[in-house]
């Protein structure tokens, strides 16, 4: 009799921990968002890399107004953060529109820059020609959006961003142990300094080194 009342009482409380378990125990991040995701970061990673190696040279080639340059900077920048945000927000679940944004938004640059291209000479560094050079480019935003359309993608997407478990701060929960860890350190610090004293005008020393040297 007392175990069937205590199953009854345990039950409830065992079911809702389940449901409130299920959700961030069986739900696992899909290949399509995963491999979205990582192409967003590792294109602002690849963005900021090509504008550290080239920007000297193309400011130094680039004879215009500073604020010309300082709006480019500023694109370039929120490119970068957009590419990395994007990416960053579809892993979590938050949505896909942002990534969605930047990938048409590329697109449209891509064939700006064909058109201009076709107007105006250029020197290519490649050898590929013009109309490859923009199917690679546009590899990498098609591919996004392919990805972020697919249906894995739109299930993960509308479940909502994960949810995470609030773990207890180590240090509030062991605040004896970290103070006793902190005090040795401190003393053992204090120790080598009173112990092992710094020669004073040794052969190390950087000052007696400059004034043998004068």
């Amino acid at each position: 009799m007392a175990i069937s009342v205590l199953d009854t009482f345990a039950a409830p409380q065992v079911a809702a921990r389940a449901a409130v378990a299920t959700p961030t125990a069986t739900r696992r991040l899909p290949l399509a968002i995963l491999a979205a995701g990582s192409i967003g970061i590792l294109e602002s990673v690849g963005l900021l890399a090509v504008a550290l190696t080239g920007l000297d040279a193309v400011l130094s080639s680039f004879r215009s107004g500073g604020w010309l340059v300082a709006g480019g900077l500023v694109v370039l920048a929120a490119w970068i953060v957009l590419c990395a945000g994007s990416g960053a927000a579809l892993i979590d679940g938050a949505g896909r529109k942002l990534l969605m944004g930047v990938a048409y938004a590329e697109m449209a640059l891509v064939a700006v820059l064909l058109v201009v291209a076709t107007l105006v000479p250029f020197e290519n560094p490649t050898s590929l020609s013009v109309p490859a050079l923009g199917l690679v480019a546009l590899a990498v935003p098609v591919g996004k959006l392919l990805l972020a359309g697919a249906p894995s993608a739109q299930a993960w997407i509308a479940a909502g961003p994960r949810i995470r478990v609030r773990r207890p701060d180590p240090v509030q929960s062991h605040r004896l142990l970290a103070t006793m860890t902190l005090g040795l350190i401190g003393a053992s610090l204090c120790a080598v300094a009173i112990l092992a004293p710094v020669p004073a005008g040794g052969v190390n020393d950087p000052a007696s080194a400059v004034f043998t040297q004068d």
